[in-house]
């Protein structure tokens, strides 16, 4: 007679004595312990530091031993807790998004949280529905990363890059401010008064905002910001959705495009890029190498974000950096803070930028032929006393 494989039930737990399911009274009795003292150690409740080290450890390999699973739905009805977090994204990348979800992961996971990820692709409507859907699988609080919110969610909310005021909503922004003015000094101190820009796509979280400030601190500085020198992003995708793949390539073609208009063998009438972000700036620089021009001795180009690639493109790129993991730790520092009771929080929460200056960066090209034209009189001079002399 063939042996009958061996069957799990159907809630994945491996059948105890008597074919019965194993349950926290299961242990109790296999250790000849209470039931009270099994939960204690297992849900490492503050009483258990109480409990002899050695009795810990003969709970934890009796648990293992009959394969203990605690029972998730019925601690959740009886505590009112799940120790989840629901996460909304506008797409998974290796750049912006997954800068800030390895903070976000990194304090989750170490304050014992669980979180459900998922993207809405920028659609209101599916942005709703994923709501709804994470609160009914019993999610505390929500963690929202560059989403634009049209009414209050209905719990908890922390919403990174968030630009809108909501009861329950607290916003963790960067300082655009700082970011516009360390990007601009660093490009006037170079001699650039000639600055191409990038805009954010319309309904891009930080698009408004950055472009805002960049306005403003170019009229402190006295730069002009010439209409024709202004492309703004599109950032539609030929698929579902936009890609990083495709943001290099809208990159490029709006490179391609700022250089449009210049005659063969002429420099473009701009000497420096401001991008919206890295992988935009990334696809110009590439666009400007592949015409025969030289970064940054033609142009010079600066980005956003610091993603990881940021530093390893040659030339390596000079870019507005925001802490990204930083601000993922932040968002999920006071979710958690929030969920354990404490109510008063800011609307904003502001973390500073910091300019990150590398090798897409240098003198503008009118700054080196005044250098040069200086330099060349001297040399002449005195290669002609030489000649005097001998």
């Amino acid at each position: 007679m063939p042996k009958q494989s061996k069957r799990r039930s159907a809630g994945g737990k491996k059948k105890g004595p008597g074919g019965k399911r194993v349950t926290l009274k299961t242990v109790a009795e296999h250790l000849g312990l209470s039931p009270a003292t099994i939960s204690v150690v297992l849900n490492d409740s503050p009483v258990a530091d109480s409990i002899p080290r050695e009795t810990k450890e003969r709970v934890f390999a009796a648990a293992k031993k009959l394969n203990y699973r605690p029972n998730y739905l019925a601690r959740t009805l009886r505590g009112q807790r799940s120790f989840s977090v629901g996460v909304l994204v506008p797409e998974i990348s290796e750049g912006y998004a997954a800068g800030v979800m390895s903070g976000v992961e990194e304090h989750l996971v170490r304050e014992g949280y669980f979180y459900l990820m998922a993207s809405h692709r920028s659609k209101p409507d599916l942005l709703e529905e994923y709501l709804k859907h994470l609160e009914d699988r019993s999610v505390e609080g929500f963690i929202l990363l560059a989403t634009q919110l049209q009414a209050p969610p209905p719990l908890p909310t922390v919403v990174v890059s968030g630009h809108r005021e909501f009861p329950g909503v607290v916003n963790v922004v960067l300082d655009h401010d700082r970011a516009a003015r360390l990007a601009l000094s660093h490009l006037k101190d170079l001699g650039h008064e000639r600055i191409a820009f990038f805009r954010g796509a319309e309904g891009s979280a930080d698009a408004e905002d950055r472009w805002r400030a960049i306005v403003e601190t170019a009229e402190c500085l006295d730069l002009e910001i010439a209409p024709e020198r202004v492309l703004q992003l599109v950032g539609r995708s030929l698929g579902p959705v936009f890609s990083p793949e495709e943001g290099y390539q809208e990159g490029y073609i709006y490179g391609q495009k700022l250089l449009a208009t210049v005659p063969e063998g002429r420099h473009p009438d701009f000497t420096a890029l401001f991008a919206f972000n890295d992988v935009s700036a990334i696809g110009a620089m590439r666009a400007f190498l592949d015409a025969g021009l030289s970064v940054p001795k033609d142009v010079s180009v600066v980005g956003f974000d610091d993603i990881l690639g940021a530093a390893f493109q040659n030339p390596s790129l000079t870019t507005v950096r925001q802490p990204l993991r930083r601000m993922g730790v932040i968002a999920g520092e006071i979710l958690l803070e929030r969920l354990a009771g404490k109510s008063s929080f800011p609307d904003f929460v502001t973390v500073e930028a910091e300019l990150v200056v590398r090798a897409s960066t240098g003198p503008a090209p009118e700054t080196n032929k005044r250098e040069q034209a200086r330099s060349a009189p001297r040399r002449s001079g005195k290669r002609r006393g030489r000649d005097a002399a001998a």
